[in-house]
């Protein structure tokens, strides 16, 4: 056998040991995942709050923004695929009348960022609704009936 043989078939493997090693390693330090609870009690409550108000609607919950927005470069998608905004209200069809956010003491401070998630939200012809408490049925059936009014 060739010298360059020898050395070529020494290196593939230790390409293919280096390859195992990396791959035990990387199994044994990745996490497992853990179950969180899908919404807090204040989102539940909001949930409910929307179910009452609008019986004749679709209301979806943690909805990814990856499902209402895309973008054709993977830079631009980027920038929202990886979001969740709190509910969707959709008439029967699926036709998006709102996205409700329901902001907590954790949005204090990111109001810049809130406010780019709306743009964007936006952009792609969604109005989003904010509310720093559950709104009472009246204040939610004028904010939703608002943000379905032709502009």
């Amino acid at each position: 056998m060739q010298e360059w043989m020898k050395w070529a078939i020494a290196a593939g493997m230790a390409l293919a040991v280096m390859a195992a090693v990396a791959e035990a390693l990387k199994s044994k330090s990745r996490e497992k995942p853990k179950a969180r609870k899908l919404m807090s009690d204040r989102e539940k409550a909001m949930y409910e709050r929307l179910k009452e108000c609008f019986p004749e609607a679709n209301v979806l919950a943690q909805v990814s923004m990856g499902a209402l927005l895309t973008a054709k470069t993977v830079s631009s998608r980027n920038t929202f695929d990886r979001k969740i905004v709190d509910f969707v209200l959709c008439g029967k069809g699926f036709d998006v009348w709102a996205v409700i956010e329901l902001d907590d003491s954790s949005h204090k401070g990111k109001e810049k960022t809130d406010a780019m998630r709306d743009e964007m939200l936006r952009d792609a012809g969604y109005r989003t609704l904010r509310f720093k408490n559950i709104p009472n049925r009246e204040q939610a059936k004028e904010a939703v009936s608002k943000a379905m009014a032709p502009k």
